[in-house]
C-alpha cells in the first residue's frame, strides 16, 4: 500500500463509505504521483474494488475529489474496467483535477484526447448517475458536507456530439436500447 498522509476526516469517512459498500470485496488503494493533483489535495487516492464473481467489473472510485470546491458539497468519481488497469487511476486522478474549482457536474463530458484504453473508440468521459450501483453508494454525507459519487462513462466523440444535439437522456436510452457493456474498450459506438 502506498505511503499516504492520515486521512482526513472527511476522506475517511468517504473511504469507509466505500468499503462498507463493497463490503466483503478486496479494496486495495491507490494513488497518482504524476500531475498536479497530489499538489491539490495530498489525501486523494483510487480504492480500486476486485470484482465479486469473474463475470463482474473492476470498480476504481476517487477519495479526495470533494475537496475541488470550498462549498458544503463535492464531488467523488468512479470508472469500471473488465480487467486491472493503471490507467483506471490516471483517468481519475485526470477528472479530479479537472474538476478543481468545481467545473464538472452531471451530464458533463471530459475529452481525455486519447483511448480511454488501447483500441477503444472512446476518448471522452460522460459523467453519469451510478446506475449499477444505485443510491447507496451516490450519496454520502459526512458532518453537514453532502458528497455524490458519480459514474464517469467512456464514450466516443460522436455519441458526446449526440450528447449535446439531442440530451443526456436520448443518449441513455440508446445505451439502454443497445445493453451497453461501458467496461468493455473495444465496444462499437451507440451512434
Amino acid at each position: 500500500m502506498p505511503d499516504f498522509p492520515p486521512c482526513d476526516d472527511v476522506c475517511g469517512a468517504l473511504e469507509e463509505h466505500v468499503r462498507r459498500y463493497f463490503a466483503g470485496r478486496t479494496i486495495d488503494a491507490f494513488t497518482w504521483l504524476a500531475g498536479p493533483v497530489r499538489e491539490q489535495n495530498p489525501h486523494f487516492r483510487v480504492l480500486r474494488v476486485a470484482p465479486a464473481t469473474a463475470a463482474d467489473v473492476w470498480t476504481y472510485v476517487s477519495v479526495g475529489g470533494w475537496a475541488a470546491t470550498d462549498e458544503n458539497s463535492g464531488l467523488e468519481f468512479l470508472i469500471c474496467t473488465a480487467a486491472a488497469e493503471d490507467r483506471a487511476v490516471e483517468l481519475l486522478a485526470m477528472t479530479v483535477h479537472y474538476n478543481h474549482g468545481g467545473k464538472l457536474g452531471l451530464g458533463h463530458t471530459l475529452p481525455i484526447g486519447e483511448p480511454w484504453l488501447p483500441g477503444s473508440a472512446c476518448d471522452h468521459l460522460l459523467i453519469s448517475l451510478p446506475y449499477p450501483y444505485g443510491p447507496e453508494l451516490q450519496t454520502c454525507h459526512v458532518g453537514d458536507r453532502h458528497v455524490d459519487f458519480l459514474w464517469l462513462v467512456p464514450i466516443s466523440a460522436s455519441e458526446r456530439d449526440f450528447k449535446l444535439t439531442s440530451g443526456l437522456e436520448a443518449l441513455e436510452s440508446r445505451f439502454d436500447k443497445a445493453g451497453l457493456k461501458y467496461w468493455q474498450a473495444d465496444r462499437a459506438s451507440v451512434i
